[in-house]
């Protein structure tokens, strides 16, 4: 099988393209469809109206009843209803939460083994499944973009990851994120926001992803504050762009460091995830600009992690480290979401266990290597 390296999903972007969906339907003659939705998104998004004609015209069947971040049971639920249906192509609408349980449902139920076992990664997926169609109705997690998905057994964070993962076809229509509220529309933006940094500096970064990376930080630098608090739909369409363009980048390169350390943040304080990310993206930016030969994680020397870091700067605080954190933490205030860890209510006595509970793979791909000790110190500022 090919490498998902460079791979992207025929991608419909732009007000409207939501009415494609019958097309695409009729294109992969699916008489049968598996729908993973967001039911609020679905009500109030204005997708009910496009959809319900083309759904009623087929034998679909519903799941929208799943948490957010995606648990186990909820797989192991939908897994069970997909076997009894066996469907010609799954729907996912919604937010990364939704995206990615329609990837775990299609990928694991396409196999003969149990949910557990492939979300775990203790088997591998072998057999496709049907082709997916994606229909983001938030503009931040880019899964619609990846050949991954999370699933969290316990509290501890799981990522599956297989080329079948990614969609065939994805339908973004940036009027489906019209109605979404401020909160959710900031949280979802910080995502993108966080990833486009994130995936400049990775170890897996590659020309290809520092391109995407680049474009996707510039749109959310020019309009995640206008789409969060005086929204218009040029606004919307730029996120929708920066959010796919994140995706894209680190479907490539992976996240790193912030991303690692926000999944225990999100899972034992409820901050929404996008905003757990952001966090600590800028503690990390500082700690990553001190790398050298000694403290490198990425093959190609410290040197070129420093070209690299420099693009960032150059895009964040014309060259300048201390401008750089102050526009990071200057976005984040002025859309209303937390800067410091203690605003969340992390207390000194849980840095131990969050620290403890990091995605140690997230941390290897971190161009800088990081202790616990240096993990703590860097950390407990943000009190």
């Amino acid at each position: 099988m090919k490498t998902n390296q460079s791979i992207h999903p025929p991608v419909l972007l732009g007000n409207g393209s939501l009415h494609r969906l019958e097309e695409l339907l009729i294109r992969l003659d699916a008489k049968t469809v598996f729908l993973v939705a967001d039911e609020p998104a679905y009500k109030f998004s204005g997708a009910a109206q496009v959809m319900d004609p083309v759904l009623q015209s087929r034998h679909t069947t519903w799941f929208t009843e799943f948490a957010l971040n995606p648990k186990i049971a909820d797989v192991e639920r939908g897994v069970a209803l997909f076997r009894n249906n066996r469907p010609d192509a799954v729907i996912a609408l919604g937010g990364g939460s939704a995206i990615d349980m329609a990837k775990l449902i299609a990928g694991c139920g396409s196999q003969e083994g149990e949910p557990a076992d492939y979300g775990t990664g203790k088997k591998k997926l072998e057999a496709a499944g049907p082709p997916k169609i994606v229909i983001p109705t938030t503009s931040g997690t880019g899964s619609e973009a990846t050949h991954f998905a999370v699933v969290y057994v316990g509290e501890d964070k799981f990522s599956m990851a297989h080329p079948s993962l990614l969609p065939e076809y994805v339908l973004y229509d940036p009027a489906l994120t019209h109605s979404l509220p401020p909160g959710p529309t900031a949280a979802s933006g910080l995502d993108a926001f966080c990833q486009s940094i994130e995936s400049i500096w990775a170890v897996g970064s590659t020309e290809e992803s520092v391109g995407y990376s680049v474009e996707a930080l510039d749109l959310s630098l020019k309009n995640l504050e206008t789409a969060v608090l005086k929204p218009t739909p040029e606004a919307r369409l730029a996120m929708a762009k920066a959010a796919h363009l994140a995706g894209k980048a680190i479907n490539i390169s992976k996240t790193t460091a912030p991303h690692a350390f926000s999944y225990a943040v999100t899972t034992r304080f409820g901050v929404p995830h996008g905003a757990a990310v952001a966090l600590t993206v800028g503690a990390f930016l500082r700690h990553n600009l001190g790398v050298d030969d000694d403290s490198c994680n990425d093959p190609r020397g410290a040197e070129a992690v420093k070209k690299r870091l420099a693009i960032l700067l150059q895009h964040l605080g014309e060259g300048s480290e201390e401008t750089a954190l102050s526009r990071i933490r200057e976005l984040i205030v002025k859309i209303n979401c937390p800067t410091r860890l203690g605003e969340v209510g992390v207390k000194r006595e849980d840095l131990p266990g969050l620290i403890g509970a990091v995605n140690l793979e997230r941390l290897s791909n971190n161009p800088r290597k990081i202790t616990a000790e240096q993990m703590l110190a860097l950390l407990e500022p943000l009190l």
